[in-house]
């Protein structure tokens, strides 16, 4: 007998082809009017990566895009009301992803890069990308017969098959978010906010261990001179890579969202918190050598070092999260 043939591999229906390629050309004048942003401001140099990092996540998921688009092709509609809604969702988002697209593109033809057009090319993208990728899903029809049991209430929207495609494309478009530059006025409330953080507990702990100094604002008075604490040290440069490192590693290493919500929110808290120990580690070295002592060399290797330490930390919560829900598993599984 002769060994049967391997079947070819399956091959995404034209239309929804086509929606992935006009995707990746709004994706692509993203990149191109946020490349400005990423040469011109330190806090956002990591934006480089991103293009290849959605490359690699669409790619890693191929045979899984694949796969339920082949199942959306056969599976039954669901409720007339769930599919209603999802439809009304998706319309809505494609008429306002459009208007705020159009928007940007406008606003950057006449003003050149700026803030807010980069934000309104960007959210208008997400929305655009996600609703031509939904309405582009191939479906069975009415005429399907359903059989066994169906996904009932508010679920009928999550198990819907056209939405089990766009949300595997979630990481790809809304990680775009993250390396656009926020607005002005909303960057520097984050950055207030999180530099009078950062100045409170410094000066909070060094009082607490008996070396006095005074807190002027966002300047410390040390005996060998004032150290100011700049917008840049309040951590908003660590805390928008660190959260493109974790939504990064959470779309690769993570199918349950729990798991993926879990290592984003630890992103923030990693950031915040090895920020507050390199502006504790720069006002000791103050203290002891003086304000010019931190700067240069010192003051960048600390930097770094955050950015360094918090993805160390995020890699090793990876095994854990995947450790405790695998020897929950095993147990039962032992015990029989």
């Amino acid at each position: 007998m002769s060994a049967p043939a391997s079947q070819p591999p399956a091959k995404l229906p034209p239309q929804f082809l086509a929606a992935l390629g006009l995707s990746a050309g709004f994706m692509a004048f993203t990149a191109w009017d946020q490349s400005h942003w990423w040469q011109a401001k330190e806090d956002y140099s990591f934006g480089w990566l991103v293009p290849m990092f959605v490359a690699y996540v669409v790619y890693d998921r191929w045979a899984k895009i694949t796969q339920r688009v082949r199942e959306a092709e056969v599976a039954p509609r669901g409720p007339n009301w769930a599919r209603w809604t999802l439809n009304v969702a998706g319309s809505l988002g494609l008429l306002f992803g459009a208007a705020f697209f159009l928007l940007g593109a406008f606003y950057r033809a006449g003003a050149g890069s700026s803030h807010p057009g980069t934000m309104a090319i960007t959210m208008g993208m997400a929305c655009i990308v996600f609703s031509l990728l939904f309405f582009n899903v191939p479906t069975a029809g009415a005429d399907v017969v359903v059989t066994g049991e169906t996904t009932k209430g508010w679920r009928s929207l999550f198990a819907d098959p056209r939405f089990r495609v766009a949300s595997v494309f979630i990481f790809p478009v809304l990680v775009w978010l993250i390396s656009a530059p926020l607005v002005s006025a909303i960057e520097q409330q984050i950055s207030l906010f999180l530099l009078g953080k950062v100045v409170t507990v410094v000066a909070f702990v060094f009082d607490m261990l008996g070396y006095p100094l005074e807190q002027q604002g966002n300047v410390l008075m040390l005996p060998k001179g004032p150290v100011g604490v700049a917008d840049a040290c309040s951590g908003i440069r660590s805390l928008t890579a660190c959260l493109f490192a974790g939504s990064f590693l959470s779309a690769t290493f993570f199918e349950a969202g729990w798991k993926k919500v879990t290592l984003v929110v630890a992103s923030m808290f990693f950031a915040f918190v090895m920020n507050l120990g390199r502006s504790l580690f720069l006002t000791a070295w103050a203290y002891a050598y003086g304000p010019e002592a931190i700067s240069g060399t010192v003051h960048d290797t600390a930097g770094y070092a955050v950015l360094g330490l918090t993805c160390a930390g995020l890699l090793l919560l990876v095994p854990v999260l995947n450790f405790k829900i695998e020897s929950l598993a095993a147990k039962p599984e032992a015990a029989a």
